[in-house]
């Protein structure tokens, strides 16, 4: 056991300089058809029944061409299934705020949802979660398609995978005409 451990940290460098260098399309979860992806009509009640299961909920135009408009977490629905209340800002009219249940995905999301490219660095990922506070990011193609998503529980998986001497990527690259 000693003597892996020395190896491990003599490889520790490389292993890291070698992750960040890899690009989406080897690490990213490429099964779209199991995403979370709504349309932008889908109603408040069926997002909650969503997210009772999954953190989060990408949104697209319509579910044929999956363009990506949005994303929904449980964050968001904060506003949902806040009690109503009114906010009060230094030198203005006070603002009531309040949502109910009976709107669609489009009136929730959030309109900008920070993405990731197949051909974009991990490093780059791992910076874009750091400043915006994310855990996920949807990988899209040139035309704005949801293709896959990266999470960093994926990330940390498939780091942990390669410290132990299985192979960090996959070999298929990405289908940005899906």
């Amino acid at each position: 056991m000693e003597c892996e451990e020395r190896i491990m940290k003599k490889n520790e460098p490389k292993l890291i300089s070698g992750f960040y260098e890899l690009k989406v399309s080897q690490l990213m979860d490429k099964k779209v058809w199991d995403l979370p992806i709504v349309s932008k009509d889908t109603s408040i009640i069926d997002i909650l029944s969503i997210l009772d299961g999954r953190s989060h909920v990408w949104v697209v135009d319509d579910s044929e061409n999956k363009e990506l408009v949005g994303v929904i977490t449980r964050q968001d629905v904060l506003e949902i299934l806040a009690p109503p209340r009114t906010s009060y800002r230094i030198f203005s009219v006070p603002k009531f705020q309040y949502r109910d249940t009976k709107g669609k995905a489009e009136d929730v999301m959030n309109k900008d949802p920070i993405v990731s490219s197949c051909d974009e660095k991990i490093v780059n990922v791992l910076q874009k979660m750091i400043k915006h506070h994310i855990r996920r990011l949807p990988v899209v193609s040139k035309d704005n398609r949801i293709i896959g998503e990266i999470t960093l529980k994926h990330l940390i998986h498939k780091f942990y995978l390669a410290s132990q001497y299985h192979p960090i990527a996959d070999e298929e690259s990405c289908n940005q005409d899906q």
